[in-house]
């Protein structure tokens, strides 16, 4: 005989619903029991039935399963609450960075001469200074690129 799929409702007639509960209380009371033998895993089961009754399984002390439980889920929202407050950082300083190459952005067309007409006359003078010393720097750069080539013209005559 071939068992048909049920739908997953409650079970109106409440004598089914009783027969049901007990049927399959047991089969997970015998399910809990046998993966505990089977795969040596520490399991506690707690049933409470509509009337209020309690069935209970465990492998090992109940209290101690339980403590278990406790400190374990304590320890996962603790580590779930660092989690959250460093992402918190992280937005923060994402958000920092987004600010400070908007910064440099705006600089470096500054730089370039885009948007200089409207710098004050020091932000003008400070531009001219430092494409003043950006320059000093090339020259000094090329100049001693210059004479490294011209030393090495030198060692191959």
């Amino acid at each position: 005989m071939v068992r048909g799929k049920i739908e997953m409702k409650k079970i109106e007639n409440a004598t089914s619903r009783q027969v049901t509960f007990s049927k399959r209380r047991n089969g997970l009371l015998k399910k809990a029991y046998e993966l505990s033998v089977l795969c040596d895993a520490q399991i506690s089961l707690i049933i409470f039935s509509q009337r209020g009754r309690l069935y209970e399984f465990s492998s090992s002390d109940m209290q101690k399963t339980i403590e278990r439980y406790r400190k374990y889920t304590k320890d996962h929202e603790t580590s779930n609450h660092d989690s959250q407050i460093y992402l918190q950082e992280l937005k923060q300083e994402a958000s920092h960075m987004i600010t400070k190459i908007d910064h440099l952005e705006f600089h470096k067309r500054k730089l370039l001469g885009q948007e200089i007409a409207f710098c004050s006359l020091e932000e003008l003078q400070e531009i001219d200074s430092q494409l003043q010393k950006s320059l000093g720097k090339v020259r000094e750069r090329k100049a001693q690129l210059f004479k490294e080539q011209v030393e090495k013209l030198k060692a191959k005559v």
